[in-house]
């Protein structure tokens, strides 16, 4: 018989809004390596009015994204350059973490360019990591080219009209600066964790915390989490931020039965006292000891 060949023919109709739009570049909304909790999580920024002080978590909380995939998220545009962090000491002795979020990927120093016209101007942006979307990067141009096709102009100016995002600190920090510190006393492997990451650690597992793992919980983790025995580990507090980067939901226990009791679903049921191959249970009408098979 004849196989009559198909195809997807896909038509789109699009009108432009004429208020209530924001521009964004199609780097942003095809980018290889963002997820789309990542796109959402960028382009509702960007969106918001200028002076708006909406915090990213807060963005997240609204866009329905949960804790886990805002972490994944956030870490995704720090490393593709489309958000910067820097911690500065307010009034009061606080520190607080500035958040910079761009329009267009950035470097650190370009970041650090914008974010010192803030206060706090000497205290230091968090460099991360960061791969051109296509093709490899080149020496005059760090920042990747769009690929919307517009014409190139300078883009130290193509950033989000929103001011630096200030993230109060976790209460449960002091807590998670202890258990971080506790770290050495639970391998040798973590004894040599440099004290300038120290911070950064407590605030990964300040996170944890806060869902509600105990200390305990985050320091089993960790160790499992090890090489095993003999192999080792050249970068400790490397290491342990790869761990702590994720933070799973906090699994209740099950609810535990007596010894001796059967389960719900088996209470009432009696072992047959019949010649079975294995013990076979049936549910009694009245007193008697054999199932229906044997009697």
């Amino acid at each position: 018989p004849l196989v009559e060949a198909t195809s997807t023919v896909i038509y789109r109709h699009f009108n432009a809004p004429s208020r209530g739009f924001t521009r964004f570049s199609h780097e942003i909304i095809r980018h290889p390596r963002l997820s789309s909790d990542a796109v959402r999580l960028l382009t509702w920024q960007l969106s918001l009015p200028q002076g708006a002080r909406e915090s990213l978590s807060r963005t997240a909380e609204r866009a329905r994204i949960g804790a886990c995939a805002f972490g994944r998220a956030k870490r995704q545009l720090k490393e593709e350059g489309f958000v910067h962090e820097r911690r500065v000491q307010v009034g009061g002795g606080r520190w607080v973490t500035q958040q910079l979020v761009s329009g267009t990927p950035l470097t650190a120093d370009q970041a650090a360019k914008i974010l010192a016209r803030e206060p706090g101007a000497s205290s230091q942006v968090t460099p991360s990591p960061r791969n051109p979307v296509v093709g490899a990067p080149t020496v005059d141009d760090p920042v990747t080219p769009s690929t919307g096709g517009h014409p190139e102009k300078d883009r130290e100016g193509e950033t989000s009209n929103l001011p630096p995002e200030v993230v109060e600190e976790s209460p449960r920090l002091e807590e998670a600066r202890a258990l971080v510190g506790a770290l050495p006393l639970l391998s040798s492997a973590l004894r040599h964790i440099p004290s300038g990451m120290r911070d950064e650690l407590a605030r990964l597992a300040a996170r944890w915390l806060d869902v509600g793992h105990t200390p305990a919980d985050v320091h089993q983790h960790i160790l499992r989490g090890l090489p095993g025995a003999g192999t080792p580990v050249h970068r400790p507090g490397g290491l342990v931020r790869h761990l702590l980067r994720d933070v799973p939901p906090r699994e209740l226990p099950s609810p535990r039965i007596p010894e001796g009791r059967l389960s719900v679903r088996l209470e009432g049921t009696r072992e047959c006292a019949g010649d079975h191959t294995q013990p076979m249970l049936f549910r009694p009408v009245g007193d008697e000891t054999h199932c229906a098979a044997c009697t």
